[in-house]
């Protein structure tokens, strides 16, 4: 097991290079605007002054070795327009919490709920249940997301008659996000529950069990749910990503001080290097998901041996 997560370490870690490679280099591709906050008062010899003090009209090869060993310090540079001067990491420390919080209660409501969903929709195929899980999951992939976002903010505020923008002081206002950042969960769940229960339950081990007289309950819950949720443990990692990714279009929505809402607010100010910290920190949580969705699944199926699965690839 040890072997097999060196390796995947390893491999993350240069998935993880690449990544940063590729948005250092188009990074470098935008307008110098986005390194200064007063670019417009500037002249073109302090323009020049302030790019070489930067270190931005060295080599690109140059540029990105001392970026490297700059993250390799832990630091991932300073803002220059959304707070100029100031540490980067500090801004994302007082911002990611506000993205956990709201990630987190996200994916728990979204997976009780995608699992029973999935598992109803398999007991009922071609039913009621069957066929409305069905049109959810379907609306849900077909309908770009800030349709039913905006939808979801205009009309459900009116019904709980709360504020359209999130207030820390009053809990009632994280509803509406966290329905708005579950719901995409809850259909992937309910989606891929479906599937693997629909599969496990026409194996021939449930059929002689069935054959021999084990209760239906005892077969559906000690047998067909217990195998059928195992490849989805490989998911919730992933999902909390996705919840968090989904996060920037909802947080910049009810204005929540989180790391979604930030994304956007340094797109709009052209703040490259908080950009380029932003994505890099996303395409290493990704990496980082996929990992523990690997290794999680090895843990609730003794079936599965990572040491034998890193001498097969």
């Amino acid at each position: 097991m040890l072997l097999y997560i060196a390796k995947r370490l390893g491999r993350a870690l240069i998935s993880l290079c690449l990544i940063i490679v590729v948005v250092f280099v188009l990074l470098r591709q935008m307008p110098v605007e986005g390194y200064f906050a007063s670019f417009d008062k500037m002249t073109p010899i302090q323009v020049e002054n302030g790019l070489r003090k930067l270190g931005l009209l060295d080599p690109l090869p140059v540029q990105l070795l001392n970026f490297f060993k700059q993250l390799a310090q832990g630091s991932l540079g300073v803002s220059a327009r959304y707070r100029q001067n100031y540490p980067i990491a500090r801004i994302i420390a007082q911002k990611a919490p506000f993205s956990l919080r709201f990630g987190l209660i996200a994916v728990g409501i979204s997976i009780p709920l995608g699992l029973g969903l999935g598992v109803l929709m398999a007991r009922r195929k071609g039913g009621a249940w069957d066929r409305i899980g069905t049109v959810y999951i379907v609306f849900m992939q077909a309908v770009p997301s800030a349709i039913y976002y905006l939808f979801l903010q205009l009309y459900g505020t009116q019904a709980l008659n709360i504020s359209l923008l999130y207030n820390p002081d009053k809990w009632q206002t994280m509803i509406l996000p966290v329905i708005s950042l579950s719901m995409p969960s809850v259909a992937y769940f309910a989606m891929w529950m479906r599937r693997y229960t629909v599969d496990e339950a026409n194996k021939e081990y449930i059929k002689l069990a069935r054959v021999k007289g084990v209760p239906t309950m005892a077969v559906w819950f000690r047998h067909v749910f217990r195998n059928a949720v195992v490849p989805i443990v490989q998911l919730i990692p992933n999902s909390l990503l996705l919840t968090l990714a989904g996060s920037i279009y909802v947080e910049s929505l009810y204005s929540i001080p989180g790391m979604g809402g930030l994304m956007v607010d340094v797109i709009k100010r052209q703040d490259n290097t908080m950009v380029q910290a932003l994505v890099i920190i996303f395409a290493m949580l990704t990496i980082v998901g996929l990992l523990l969705g690997d290794l999680a699944m090895a843990l609730v199926d003794p079936r599965i041996s990572l040491a034998r699965k890193a001498e097969a690839r």
